[in-house]
């Protein structure tokens, strides 16, 4: 038996009074999910120390004390069953204690709540009382009560009726649990469309003659009063439809009328909903009006409601499906034929749009997908976080319909799909409203601050004493995907076939990898196993700031641009230091052992900024090698993906981001897109598409992509593969313009805040108006008149820029004759670097050579 249960046990139940005050904010305490099943009302929930380890079992115990409203009632205690839950760990977010044993289950039975076979009705207080052992010789007790999740059943917890007319209601007050058992006076049993309105029908415990049905409208002083029809105990009433709309009401996008009876001795009861023998709650079209309903509304603590509204998704049914879940249920005429799904992720406004098929009467029938389509047509899970669910049209021209969960449908939620190794759940907040909740790749045990912390300090040091295998550990923006120079690098690994093992690091699952290569959950166990024991790294960004470089490891720094844009240490405004950015830098740049240098211009621009002195060799990026020698079965894959018709020009916009335009919610940059983009479809819609690749630090999507001119290539896996099949390109300071530059296709620069750009947030390398390899535009208007000129001569460079062109790649690309890739490999399976040196590949000297031939 765990140890405190041999010490608590044993005596009386816990004597929490309330003249006890309560803990100040040393114990956590909160309720995550409440179900009925057979024997009662289960609550699971927990109870965390704030500087209390609670990591095995035993270490915490937890009772809850109900306390009915009259004192004079024996308290009840409810004895709990101790959980392991690692999510309360994750959820502490803190580094210093484990509390995955603070997580319980408790069961109150419904008959606990009778005395002397009598309901206790009213309200029941619920205490919460944790036993912790901080030393060996001492219990402690703390004291609180259960807040509320953030979703689902522990924030709205599910009624439950305990005999024919007494209902057990759990519902949070202030924050706090509390219970409700009730016998209501009113129930509405049954609703019914008539001709003119609709027909409600239920039992009520005094119904004398002249009692009416009385609604109040929240919106202004109106009143309807409804007579009764009588029998026994149960009743009818007729309500017509008029009355809602007369007068100028029912335009507003939501109306209430809160509903009672109303005896004749001024006495009212509140209307208390009973769907055990059907449903209730539903939404009625109501005539002569555009789109809206009326809709009967079951609220969370039983109660009718009725309101006005344009008509919503109603979900009555939901089904798990191998790729995601099937939702049927009413949408009103004229609504649901015209409509689509839609998943909104709440983070970065991405979109996941599917098709609504419509049925007779309203139904709907859609399915909710577990995984997305990338730009580049591959199923992906669905990235992390919230998606927020609703039906809309097509075309934007009208509000979008929440989805929200009928009565019926609660207690399947939350129902779980899985897609690439993720739980994918379909959840519910705010009472019924439907989301998509896309949890992490990794478990809450290991991704929690706790783990992590020991992941970095004891996990990690003690693999690097493990031999070095013979692997490579390939990264890309910190798990982003299969590009870049590291592609290059596998390609040639591959190609030469190396002896080595190779592993890619994906964050979120959120990236496709050739068959050959395994991938690696970023901050995994086995992602922190690879970084110590793989003798080959290859990255393109920063690696994590715990890297050590072992004896006989081989880091290879690719970087991912070429610089007009001052970078790292070159950048004199303060934002990248107040943010710790260069703190960091200064501590990973001594792991590198080799760094990459695309160009002789660039060499000792990298060693500055990055104040590194270790080996930078020039042997230009990897990534390039497939713009140096293009392959058109390549380019005609890359269109077929993209979906690009036949015949269109490509015009691909790739503006880089800033740093005074980061999201409020802090999680990357805003897509501050100054083009118009009505305007270009306008110009160049018929025989043009655009693909807009904003910077991957960007994490906005594309206004009103997928309409066949405008394709959002955010998550495009590479770029490169963009470059290959654009016509043109468009950009601003973005260093995609060397890239390009290898192609010799015809560059526009948008450069609309060039002056702020340059002068405030980075500042150049080199005088970029007198040197840009193509026109300068500062507004949309002229960006897209020089685009449309450009194709109805045919393409080719601007006029006057083909000199200017020639120099820029004379400067900037006389590495990139497609065998970079080779070059870097030579020398990272050869000896180990000689640090302090900068050296160019034995293809780079020849290139040069010839270069001044």
């Amino acid at each position: 038996m765990p140890v405190l249960t041999r010490l608590v046990l044993p005596h009386a139940a816990p004597r929490v009074t309330t003249a006890r005050p309560a803990d100040k904010g040393d114990v956590v305490f909160g309720l995550l999910r409440a179900r009925w099943h057979d024997r009662g009302l289960e609550l699971t929930g927990f109870a965390r120390p704030q500087g209390l380890d609670t990591r095995r079992p035993g270490s915490a115990w937890t009772w809850l004390t109900l306390r009915h409203e009259d004192a004079d009632a024996p308290p009840l205690h409810l004895r709990s069953r101790p959980r392991r839950m690692p999510e309360v760990t994750d959820d502490s977010a803190r580094p210093e204690h484990n509390h995955d044993w603070s997580g319980f289950t408790v069961l109150l039975a419904p008959g606990r709540l009778r005395r002397d076979g009598r309901w206790l009705l009213g309200d029941w207080r619920i205490e919460t009382t944790l036993f912790t052992r901080p030393r060996a010789v001492r219990v402690r007790r703390h004291y609180g009560a259960l807040a509320p999740h953030w979703c689902g059943s522990g924030e709205y917890p599910p009624a439950c009726w305990v005999d024919h007319d007494v209902r057990l209601q759990p519902y949070f007050e202030d924050g706090r649990l509390r219970l409700r058992l009730e016998r209501p006076a009113v129930r509405i049993t049954r609703a019914a469309r008539t001709a003119v309105g609709l027909g409600l029908g239920g039992v009520a415990d005094s119904c004398p003659a002249g009692t009416v049905l009385r609604l109040r409208h929240r919106q202004s002083d109106a009143v309807i009063e409804q007579p009764l029809t009588r029998g026994g105990d149960t009743f009818t009433v007729r309500l017509p439809y008029r009355p809602f709309t007369a007068e100028g009401r029912g335009r507003g996008d939501l109306e209430h009328w809160d509903a009672e009876l109303l005896r004749p001795d001024g006495g009212t009861e509140q209307l208390c909903l009973d769907e055990r023998g059907g449903p209730v709650a539903g939404q009625h079209p109501l005539p002569d009006t555009r789109d809206r309903v009326l809709y009967l509304k079951h609220l969370a603590d039983g109660r009718l409601q009725l309101c006005v509204q344009p008509a919503v998704g109603l979900v009555d049914r939901i089904a798990v499906r191998a790729d995601g879940f099937e939702l049927s249920g009413h949408c009103p005429e004229p609504a649901a034929d015209r409509l689509e799904l839609v998943l909104r992720h709440s983070g970065t406004a991405s979109e996941v749009r599917g098709p609504v098929a419509s049925g007779p009467d309203g139904r709907f029938l859609a399915r909710v997908p577990a995984t997305r389509t990338g730009s580049d047509g591959a199923a992906l899970p669905l990235r992390k976080g919230i998606w927020e669910a609703s039906l809309e049209p097509p075309d934007g021209a009208g509000p979008g319909r929440s989805l929200l969960a009928a009565p019926a449908a609660l207690p399947a939620v939350p129902a779980a799909a899985t897609a690439g190794g993720k739980r994918i759940l379909l959840q519910r907040r705010w009472h019924d409203t439907l989301l998509v909740d896309s949890t992490p790749v990794l478990s809450a045990a290991e991704r929690s601050a706790w783990t992590q912390r020991r992941q970095r300090a004891e996990h990690y040091p003690a693999a690097r004493r493990a031999p070095l295998r013979d692997a490579v550990l390939y990264d890309v923006f910190g798990g982003r995907g299969y590009a870049d120079s590291p592609r290059a690098v596998h390609a040639e690994l591959a190609r030469r076939s190396a002896p080595l093992a190779h592993l890619w690091a994906v964050d979120d699952a959120q990236a496709a990898v050739p068959a050959g290569v395994t991938p690696v959950r970023v901050w995994s166990p086995e992602w922190y196993r690879a970084l110590a024991t793989c003798r080959y790294l290859v990255g393109n960004t920063h690696f994590p700031d715990f890297l050590e470089r072992r004896p006989g490891q081989v880091v290879v720094q690719t970087w991912h641009g070429s610089l007009l844009k001052r970078i790292a240490h070159d950048v004199e405004n303060p934002w990248l230091a107040d943010h710790g950015y260069l703190a960091a830098l200064d501590r990973e740049t001594p792991q590198w052992s080799l760094l990459l240098s695309p160009s002789p211009f660039a060499t000792p621009i990298l060693r500055r900024a990055f104040r590194y002195g270790g080996e930078v060799l020039e042997s230009g990026y990897p990534r390039n090698d497939v713009l140096a020698h293009p392959d058109p079965r390549t380019a005609a894959a890359v269109r077929r993906r993209l979906g690009v018709p036949d015949g269109k020009r490509i015009v691909l916009y790739a503006p880089t981001w800033r740093e005074d335009q980061r999201r409020g919610d802090g999680d990357g940059f805003r897509l501050d897109l100054r083009l118009d983009l009505d305007h270009a479809r306008r110009l160049l819609g018929r025989d043009h598409v655009l693909l807009v690749r904003p910077h991957a630090h960007v994490r906005e999507p594309l206004p009103g992509a997928g309409d066949g001119f405008r394709y959002d290539c955010g998550d495009y896996p590479d770029p490169q593969e963009l470059l290959l099949v654009a016509d043109v390109l468009v950009t601003d300071y973005s260093s995609i313009m060397f890239d390009f530059a290898i192609t010799g296709r015809p560059m526009y620069f948008f450069t609309y805040d060039l002056e702020h750009y340059r002068d405030t947030l980075r500042g150049f390398y080199f005088d970029f108006e007198p040197n840009a390899p193509g026109p300068l535009v500062p507004t949309s208007a002229e960006l897209l008149g020089a685009l449309r000129e450009l194709a109805d001569r045919g393409g080719g460079l601007p006029p006057g820029y083909a000199e200017r062109y020639r120099r820029f790649q004379a400067e900037h690309c006389a590495l990139d004759d497609g065998g970079a890739a080779r070059r870097v490999v030579d020398r990272m399976l050869g000896t180990q670097p000689a640090a302090g040196r900068s050296r160019a590949a034995p293809g780079a000297r020849r290139n040069r050579r010839q270069e001044k031939e």
